[in-house]
């Protein structure tokens, strides 16, 4: 959510947010309501005003005046409830509007309405050249019995189940992305892959993407596609010390998504599937630019370690204002390169959402003169499974169908080559 004293004031910088993220808002019909709304509780303010006036006066009042007195009273008490009950579903409309509108892109930011007008920063890493005929993930899994199809006889479609040293690849790979974002001091953390509302609220997920979160029947709970769903909410309704800060926290979640729209997209193998694992970066920092492009900074460079250590080829994205999304004040994705489809795919995105999500989330700052301020947040993936397997697998083959270990990944197998499941 936005600053609403900034909006009044600064109505333009939020229209051309609207224009250039391409959100379906009427903002003049949102500050026509914000102006009733502040009439009505002018109004409320005005009676209320009156009846305190009245209540001092009925008691020194001439007799003959009271009963006049006491009625307007009545009739003020009327009136005020419902301008009460007006206020309250007038607020609910407004909160609503106000939940919509995008936080302005960074100037830097490329101007176009989809992933068209990305623009590519670096490159790093040469895709491999096969001195022999490569195959695809899917020919992998099926030559060495790493998965297990009868799954989506169980489990129903975009499932998968991985066996043998896949299966203990994968959590090797989590195990790996933990490890790493502990060394680089970050607070670990294993959290549920469910959360009421209100979190996907704060982190705006809520109410854009509602279709692609699955609710628990009988529950307020939603199933989360990523940790930075909870790990946003902790410090919910807190104020924390500016000394705190930045709180960086590294996530694990099983991560759900419903993939409502993706119909005929990546139907085969692992690129996109229902249930998956991730392991979050997230920072919380004090209310400065300085601060939070910092942080990306080092988010950033995370990610790029990691895929370093992965030793997988990559590239940078800088995510146009219509791709970014409408909380967004910078993304930038990494994609690895897929040699079975000749493009890089996105495996991380990073992004700096400024007081945006602080503001839907309520969280809050003491700074060192004592006020209390909006935080900044930014996340970024640190790795997730089983996207990042379709690049390891196809990246690190050898001519016998086997794949290649990363060096850095040796030490939580136990081997530095992956053996066909009997």
């Amino acid at each position: 959510m936005v600053d609403l004293k900034r909006l009044r004031q600064e109505p333009e910088v939020y229209r051309e947010a609207i224009r250039l993220k391409g959100v379906a808002l009427d903002l003049d019909a949102l500050l026509a309501l914000d102006g009733e709304v502040q009439g009505l509780k002018q109004r409320l303010q005005d009676l209320q005003t009156e009846r305190n006036q009245i209540a001092k006066r009925v008691p020194k009042a001439p007799p003959e005046e009271r009963p006049h007195l006491v009625a307007r009273g009545k009739a003020l008490a009327e009136e005020a409830k419902a301008l009460e009950e007006a206020l309250r579903e007038k607020e609910v409309r407004l909160l609503d509007l106000l939940l919509q509108v995008p936080l302005p892109p960074w100037p830097g930011a490329p101007a176009g309405p989809d992933d068209a007008a990305n623009v590519e920063i670096k490159r790093v890493g040469r895709p491999r050249e096969f001195p022999f005929p490569p195959l695809d993930h899917v020919a992998l899994l099926e030559r060495n019995g790493w998965w297990e199809p009868r799954v989506s006889r169980v489990s129903g479609s975009r499932t998968y189940a991985l066996r043998g040293d896949l299966a203990l690849y994968e959590l090797a790979l989590l195990r790996f992305a933990m490890d790493f974002m502990v060394q680089k001091g970050y607070t670990p953390l294993t959290l549920p892959a469910y959360a009421r509302e209100a979190a996907f609220v704060g982190t705006g997920h809520f109410p854009a993407a509602r279709d692609q979160v699955w609710p628990i029947a009988g529950t307020d709970l939603y199933l989360t596609g990523t940790a930075e769903v909870v790990l946003n909410a902790l410090h919910s309704g807190e104020i924390l010390r500016q000394e705190e800060l930045p709180k960086r926290y590294a996530g694990y979640a099983p991560a759900f998504r419903s993939e409502a729209g993706s119909f005929g997209k990546d139907v085969r193998g692992l690129m996109r599937v229902h249930q998956f694992h991730k392991v979050e970066q997230y920072v919380l920092t004090e209310a400065s630019l300085e601060a939070s492009d910092q942080a990306f900074e080092e988010l950033l460079q995370n990610a790029e370690e990691i895929l370093g250590l992965l030793e997988l080829p990559y590239r940078l994205l800088e995510v146009s204002t219509g791709d970014m999304g409408p909380g967004k004040w910078r993304q930038v994705d990494l994609e690895v390169w897929v040699p079975s489809e000749g493009r890089y795919r996105e495996t991380h995105s990073c992004s700096a959402l400024l007081d945006w999500q602080a503001r839907r989330a309520d969280l809050r700052y003491r700074d060192r003169e004592g006020k209390v301020r909006h935080a900044y947040t930014l996340n970024n993936t640190a790795l997730a499974t089983p996207r990042i397997l379709v690049m390891l697998l196809e990246n690190h083959q050898l001519p016998d169908g086997r794949v290649r270990v990363p060096e850095a990944l040796v030490p939580y197998l136990g081997k530095e080559v992956l053996e066909p499941c009997a």
